[in-house]
């Protein structure tokens, strides 16, 4: 199809989310309940982010891994929160065809680009642990480096290609998303041709990636669990367990929701199921994060204690 064929078919300019229709109340409702959540969760990854950045103790690997997740988080809940904030207090719910397909591209970015920091992370781990004699001289500052703009930058590299293939499905109405955020499961459902070729193209991308960094982080922990039971101190059974428990934690709730939505998009779930599974790790598992890495983690509450002062420290 040319272009100008393209444009006389594609008649949409906008899209409209619906979100969560309910009365004027519930939106302010829903809309005070978001605004404390997203405010908690900025104020949670900053804090993290904050603590690893000033605390000498915590310039290490595994924590300058954990901060730039933390800033990941930051940006991976801006894509998608503000505006679902804006439509609660809007009557139109209205976004326009190149921001909707711009929310799609950075949110699902952002999402493999967390997948791909929980593999590093897991990596980080399975070093240190499985192989510690050889882990400073494997793990050198140009590594974890490389490490850290490889874990920001593929995402948006990976992405580049669903997003254009769905974009240029031809939109010809209706032009109404019954979702929250700019979902590309709604959005090919929209489109006037049921094109099979990007259907097929983002299934398989969906499985391959999520199925592939989901058992690479299973088995990197399985082998980080089986040197720490070899372990002769208590003491370092513990704060391994420790560690590894917490990375783990944060894999289930991300990975656990992803893959009910994203693996077999032609399973169609209830619409309302997918907005819950959506909101689960667009929302809630970002603010999740920094109770999960702090409360388990002493050097962590204490790199808090020195940046922030000891009374926020504590109350986490």
């Amino acid at each position: 199809m040319n272009g100008s064929s393209r444009e006389n078919i594609n008649s949409v300019s906008y899209f409209i989310l619906m979100g969560f229709p309910s009365s004027p109340e519930m939106q302010f409702l829903f809309f005070g309940l978001f605004s404390v959540a997203y405010i908690l969760t900025l104020m949670g990854n900053t804090a993290i982010a904050c603590a690893v950045r000033c605390d000498q103790r915590l310039h290490t690997p595994m924590y300058i891994f954990l901060g730039n997740f933390s800033l990941l988080e930051i940006c991976y809940v801006t894509t998608t929160v503000p505006n679902m904030l804006a439509n609660f207090l809007s009557t139109s719910k209205v976004i326009s065809f190149v921001s909707c397909f711009a929310q799609f591209y950075f949110f699902f970015s952002l999402g493999c680009d967390e997948g791909l920091y929980l593999c590093i992370m897991a990596s980080d781990r399975y070093l240190a642990i499985c192989r510690p004699l050889h882990y400073p001289r494997i793990m050198t500052r140009q590594l974890c480096t490389g490490l850290v703009i490889f874990g920001w930058s593929s995402g948006f590299i990976l992405f580049v290609t669903p997003v254009v293939l769905i974009s240029q499905l031809p939109y010809c109405g209706p032009n109404v998303i019954n979702h929250f955020i700019c979902d590309p499961v709604p959005l090919m459902m929209l489109s006037c041709s049921k094109d099979t070729t990007t259907q097929f193209t983002y299934s398989t991308f969906n499985v391959i990636f999520m199925i592939g960094t989901f058992l690479f982080i299973l088995c990197s922990y399985a082998l980080v669990i089986l040197a720490v039971l070899r372990m002769p101190s208590a003491a370092g059974k513990r704060k391994a367990f420790s560690t590894c428990a917490s990375h783990l934690a944060v894999v289930f709730l991300f990975y656990g929701s992803i893959m009910v939505m994203y693996v077999s998009p032609g399973s169609r779930q209830p619409v309302e199921v997918q907005k819950i599974v959506t909101l689960f790790y667009s929302v809630i598992t970002p603010l999740c994060n920094p109770l999960i890495y702090s409360l388990r983690n002493k050097e962590m509450k204490a790199a808090l204690r020195k940046t922030f002062g000891t009374e926020t420290a504590h109350k986490l």
